[in-house]
């Protein structure tokens, strides 16, 4: 099998961050497209392993949660009758927690809208964090008992309830009624009212739409595989953390919580793939 070159490797990441389809991609580069499908599948989970190790001790004081909508395969009322129900196909569902302070994405679930992925989401969180936090989610009932179980009483949670007005025209063309007011509610311990917000965690939804296209709505630039969707995210996530300056903070989510030194290159990010490959032969 041919081994594509670290340069057209570091091309055709570069292609992928910046939202370009795979397609897309292949046009650019010259890159075929099942090579490009191999190059995710084995640099999707480095990316994830190398984040799962590193992301750990974080200084976050404030975090967001939310969940974003995605489908693989088909959209659930194009789904065949043998394949509805099963995970995989149809809805899925990518839970984000983001430290309000730092920006960075500390920890992410891909799964359903259900109790245990939200479960398996604070479980991961908690062993993350150096500090008690304050946690502030939208009113997803499944959140409540998954962030009892996790933190218990060390920790300040709140939730923060959109309400929507009735109109049923704007639901139907691809967009959520308006909003016409927010109500917070306190869970537990002493979340301070100031900082009770998913504005940041919700625009960093916006971004993994711009930046992952297979998240773009109204395109046919789907996963057809949540393995390829989770190689996606896993790769998305180690750019936006390591490589990304943020415009805010002049400079990367991870140097400004402390984890790197320096903003990453895609070179950098390539070159997980031979260090993996390494620890596995070791």
């Amino acid at each position: 099998m041919n081994v594509l070159q670290a340069n057209k490797r570091a091309r055709v990441i570069a292609a992928l961050v910046e939202g370009n389809s795979i397609r897309a991609t292949v046009r650019m580069t010259g890159v075929s497209k099942n090579a490009i499908q191999r190059l995710m599948a084995r640099l999707g989970p480095a990316c994830e392993q190398y984040q799962s190790r590193v992301l750990r001790n974080l200084p976050c004081k404030r975090v967001q949660c939310d969940e974003i909508w995605s489908f693989c395969h088909a959209k659930d009322k194009n789904l065949p009758e043998e394949k509805r129900g099963q995970f995989g196909f149809g809805s899925i569902w990518t839970w984000t927690a983001l430290c309000a302070d730092t920006k960075l994405i500390c920890a992410w679930r891909i799964g359903t809208r259900g109790a245990s992925t939200a479960y398996s989401l604070m479980h991961d969180l908690a062993g993350r964090l150096a500090h008690r936090i304050q946690l502030t989610t939208d009113g997803h009932r499944v959140y409540a008992d998954a962030v009892e179980s996790a933190f218990g009483a060390g920790i300040d949670y709140a939730m923060l309830v959109k309400l929507y007005g009735n109109d049923r025209e704007s639901e139907t063309r691809n967009s959520p009624a308006e909003c016409i007011g927010c109500k917070t509610a306190a869970i537990t311990g002493n979340p301070n009212p100031r900082h009770i917000s998913t504005s940041l965690v919700e625009r960093q939804n916006l971004t993994m739409r711009m930046q992952m296209r297979r998240f773009t709505r109204l395109t046919n630039a789907f996963s057809e595989k949540v393995e390829n969707l989770g190689h996606a995210v896993a790769l998305h996530f180690m750019h936006y953390n390591f490589c990304r300056v943020h415009q805010t903070l002049r400079v990367t989510p991870a140097m400004e919580a402390g984890i790197a030194d320096h903003v990453w290159s895609i070179e950098e990010i390539v070159a997980l793939l031979d260090s993996n490959r390494a620890s596995k032969a070791a």
